[in-house]
């Protein structure tokens, strides 16, 4: 965890940095405001419906900010800026007492935090550090360099370098092993993390050798995909394909760092005529989303990183209640998320990497899947 410090640095001189002009609101069915709370309104804006987590995360804010008292106008942007905008913005008109945001783009939203915080409202980051702006309160995520390398560690760990901690396996094969590198989108901040967590502990494979990236393809504006969207990432795999292994060489793994770029991943690597069984590529992911936690168990996905939003949004609210009842939340990180304009204290929450051994144990027995979801 050493090199955390400098990476929120590294982070913002490698963000895009601009206002996008705001357009008018669309109903995204948020299904906000359904139940009148004595404690005032609450907004919670979140970037999409296109990817099944940040549905659980609404869903699960939602239900304990009612259960704690307060209305609810949750709100999904469909990964259009200017709508995310425009939505904060009529939470602050209706007299929102706090925001909790999950940013499409965490470098856009200043000027509307702004506007928040002149009329003090308090606002909470969600997952997503909001960026050059003071006016984010607190930070609600998991340990993200950790989520990084437990992607790399699974990805050492399927091709039998390393057990899922990182502890090298004595008499491990030499090598070398094909492996190319996917990243975030740039304008989400934890991109950085997880990926400069992962090359903490791939580069030293790398140097030696024992890991070749045969395309070349390092730095992570060559990997990084806009988005987080599994149809780039499955466009970029085939010309990765077609360009580097034509000859007849073999991917042996891939980093990855979101399930649903796994997904675009796998159709990459199914329809160039990989077939899945003991040489198909080791694949990490995040998320746990439940079409890939079925490819874990049929063998195309080797793991993911579980993040359990139930936690997340437990502590969100806590840190919610706590700012507008005038009280300090607890936090557990001071020094790591710099946003360009301050320290935003911030609470980690634990990731638990998730590979076929441990599917029920993780995500059936926590009643986060159930048995007949995933096998059913």
């Amino acid at each position: 965890m050493k090199k955390r410090v400098i990476l929120a640095g590294l982070a913002a001189s490698a963000l895009a940095v601009g206002l996008v002009a705001c357009a008018p609101a669309a109903d995204s069915g948020s299904g906000g405001g359904s139940a009148a709370g004595e404690g005032g309104l609450i907004g919670v804006a979140m970037p999409t419906k296109s990817s099944e987590r940040w549905i659980q995360d609404g869903d699960a804010l939602k239900a304990q900010l009612e259960d704690a008292g307060y209305t609810v106008d949750l709100q999904y942007a469909e990964d259009d800026i200017p709508t995310q905008v425009n939505q904060i913005e009529n939470m602050v008109t209706k007299g929102a007492v706090a925001l909790i945001v999950a940013s499409i783009d965490g470098t856009t939203l200043t000027n509307v935090l702004g506007d928040a915080a002149s009329a003090d409202i308090p606002v909470i980051a969600y997952d997503r550090l909001l960026r050059d702006t003071d006016a984010v309160s607190y930070y609600a995520t998991f340990d993200n360099f950790l989520v990084g390398q437990q992607q790399a560690w699974s990805v050492l760990n399927g091709l039998g370098l390393t057990e899922l901690d990182g502890t090298e396996i004595a008499g491990a094969p030499a090598g070398p092993f094909n492996i190319e590198l996917f990243a975030g989108s740039l304008d989400d901040n934890n991109a950085f993390f997880f990926f400069n967590g992962a090359m903490d502990v791939l580069q030293p494979y790398i140097d030696k050798g024992t890991l070749v990236v045969k395309s070349g393809q390092t730095a992570i504006e060559q990997v990084a995909t806009l988005r987080w969207d599994g149809e780039t990432a499955q466009s970029r795999m085939e010309d990765i394909l077609t360009s580097q292994y034509s000859d007849g060489t073999k991917v042996n793994a891939v980093l990855s760092p979101y399930d649903g770029i796994s997904r675009g991943i796998i159709s990459a690597l199914t329809d160039a005529g990989y077939a899945v069984g003991t040489d198909f590529p080791i694949i990490s992911g995040q998320d746990a989303e439940l079409d890939s936690v079925k490819a874990i168990n049929n063998g195309e996905q080797y793991a993911t990183i579980f993040k359990d939003t139930r936690d997340l949004a437990k502590k969100a609210v806590e840190m919610t209640v706590a700012v507008i009842n005038g009280d300090t939340p607890d936090v557990n990180n001071t020094t790591d998320y710099d946003n360009g304009v301050k320290v935003v204290p911030s609470f980690l929450l634990e990731p638990v990497t998730v590979v076929k051994s441990n599917i029920t144990s993780v995500l059936i027995d926590s009643g986060y899947w159930t048995d007949a979801e995933i096998n059913g």
